[in-house]
């Protein structure tokens, strides 16, 4: 589970940059929009495009490539079970058989499964971007703003805003929690390593711990927001009003661009 420390996804990073001064509409929107279109993407080509955005992307955060990346070691796992799943079973030209089967790799399956691997990888770049670029209050205020017009038909925006929010911001507690009760364990002479399965076991005695801490966590929220006269759907002002400039225009014509060529490439 050393690997729970590489998950960046919820995290906040504080730092004087250009995408961190954006305002978190354009930032919703361009990373929403991005990621659809990337998802509907049929060829590398499109994907490399978006890969290539999010390096320089990285670049203008001035975080580190290391951080920023690292959040993709957790999901290895999925990565490689798309790969195998698509390349055994694609049909087309064979390039291994596997022995004692019938079944083998073929050319169009390894190509197929390198597309979608390398897809979701760039999804969940762009989502880490997104967290560690924004804070809490501002995905909050941000969500809020873009869902007010539908108040008019009863959709409780604010509410809604505000547990994206708290689950988004639950996903750190909860990792670094697993990571302390994981270092608990070995203190006691736990053992997690060994074969994947013996892994999966060994883990099962961290889940209780862990749900009651999440338990007491949300339990403890609950009595904090109620103490500070906290009401759903009533109307609040806000302390930092959102205004878009024009850096979120220049932002936001070359996320159409971008969206534009994408779609052209398709």
């Amino acid at each position: 589970m050393a690997f729970l420390q590489d998950i960046t996804l919820g995290r906040y990073v504080a730092l004087d940059s250009p995408v961190h001064r954006l305002d978190p509409r354009t930032k919703l929107i361009a990373s929403l929009t991005l990621m659809i279109v990337a998802l509907s993407a049929r060829s590398f080509v499109p994907l490399l495009t978006f890969a290539v955005l999010q390096l320089v992307a990285i670049a203008l955060t001035r975080l580190s490539y290391r951080l920023v990346l690292g959040n993709l070691k957790p999901f290895i796992w999925l990565f490689t079970f798309t790969f195998g799943l698509h390349a055994l079973l694609t049909p087309g030209r064979a390039v291994f058989l596997l022995p004692l089967s019938e079944h083998a790799v073929t050319a169009e399956g390894l190509h197929l499964g390198a597309f979608f691997a390398v897809r979701l990888a760039a999804v969940i770049v762009a989502a880490s971007l997104l967290t560690l670029t924004t804070s809490p209050m501002q995905l909050t205020g941000g969500l809020e703003r873009l869902f007010r017009p539908l108040q008019r038909f009863g959709f409780p925006a604010g509410d809604l805003a505000m547990m994206i929010s708290i689950a988004l911001r639950f996903i750190p507690v909860l990792v670094d929690e697993a990571e302390r009760l994981r270092k608990a364990q070995l203190a006691r002479g736990a053992d997690f390593g060994g074969n994947p399965l013996r892994r999966i076991k060994n883990l099962i005695p961290l889940l209780a711990p862990l749900f009651v801490s999440a338990f007491d966590r949300a339990d403890r929220l609950a009595v904090a927001m109620e103490s500070r006269c906290y009401q759903g759907g009533a109307e609040r002002t806000h302390y930092h009003v959102l205004r878009l400039g024009r850096t979120d225009g220049l932002a936001a014509l070359t996320a159409l661009g971008l969206i534009g060529l994408m779609l052209c490439q398709r």
